[in-house]
């Protein structure tokens, strides 16, 4: 029986190597700016191997112009875009077929900074200031909301476009403050060069609370296996990002050049905490909330229904 058995096992070993490996899915995820710590459990998930695991082998492309990721998902072009949730109430009203199915950050990152030491003390010091901008519409909602709680409007400062030069705009006195900033990249920034700054939070001075990153797939394509797949890969790299922080760093300064420089070493510091924890989940009332107050800004005109546009992969939706 012996003989007949090693012939058995050289057939299996044989028929094993003619087999094709499966194949992983492809799949392509189109980066809201350059790789920065904001992109944390993407590269995690990429370098540790977690997405091949579910079957998926994903391209991370960072884009040249930061607003044609979630309109080449619309148009079929990519599998799945990081975006960012007040884009998404804008980007659905003007027709865009687009839904939510993740999240990355999971709270607003966005703030009003000033020079720390500078006459700014509170935003109600702001009427007759100019205050700098980067991208029109939502900023200027996000402003109007913030000044709404100290009894002003858009029309008592002098909005400046600072063409996303926030804190050098600041610090050289071209403007009093800037709406904008992102409170783990520019009050970094502003702090290595002895310029330290002040920032007020939106969801403290009266605009609901946000996500700040989130993942948008094509309509046609947000119930997908993998979409889901993917989801689950990022979860796994979230958890080890907050189980194992000094080997994610490593991992991630090695990533890419200037990775491991200050400004994303104490950026990465400051996200950590913000990263969705379980990104596939979505928090109803948070979109809700936020359509709502978009509405009232004039920045939508019509709310509609949830589920057109937000997908809750963890519940099965």
């Amino acid at each position: 029986m012996k003989p007949l058995n090693n012939l058995i096992a050289a057939a299996a070993i044989l028929f094993m190597s003619l087999t094709p490996a499966h194949a992983l899915d492809k799949m392509t995820v189109l980066l809201d700016w350059f790789v920065n710590p904001d992109h944390g459990p993407l590269i995690i998930a990429r370098d540790k191997g977690f997405f091949n695991q579910e079957g998926l082998d994903v391209e991370l492309i960072a884009p040249a112009n930061p607003n044609d990721p979630p309109k080449l998902v619309a148009a079929g072009k990519a599998d799945i875009a990081v975006s960012y949730q007040p884009q998404l109430h804008l980007q659905v009203e003007a027709g865009l077929p687009l839904v939510r199915v993740g999240t990355l950050v999971a709270t607003p990152l966005n703030s009003l900074v000033v020079l720390k030491d500078g006459p700014i003390k509170s935003i109600a010091d702001l009427k007759g200031k100019k205050v700098g901008y980067s991208v029109g519409g939502f900023e200027e909602a996000l402003l109007g909301g913030m000044l709404a709680k100290h009894g002003l409007t858009t029309a008592d400062v002098e909005l400046v476009n600072v063409n996303f030069s926030l804190s050098p705009s600041l610090i050289s006195g071209q403007v009093d403050a800037v709406i904008g900033a992102f409170r783990n990249f520019e009050l970094n920034q502003m702090d290595i060069v002895n310029r330290p700054g002040r920032a007020f939070y939106p969801e403290e001075e009266g605009v609901p609370a946000y996500d700040e990153l989130i993942f948008v797939a094509n309509k046609d394509a947000a119930a997908s296996a993998t979409v889901t797949a993917f989801l689950r890969a990022i979860e796994r790299a979230t958890l080890f990002i907050i189980n194992h922080p000094t080997e994610a760093w490593t991992i991630f300064s090695k990533a890419g050049k200037d990775l491991s420089d200050e400004l994303n070493k104490r950026a990465w510091r400051d996200t950590v905490a913000r990263f969705a924890l379980r990104p596939a989940a979505l928090d109803k009332g948070r979109y809700e909330r936020f359509a709502k107050f978009l509405m009232n800004q004039g920045l939508i005109k019509t709310i509609p229904a949830l589920d057109t546009y937000a997908r809750d992969v963890s519940a099965g939706e």
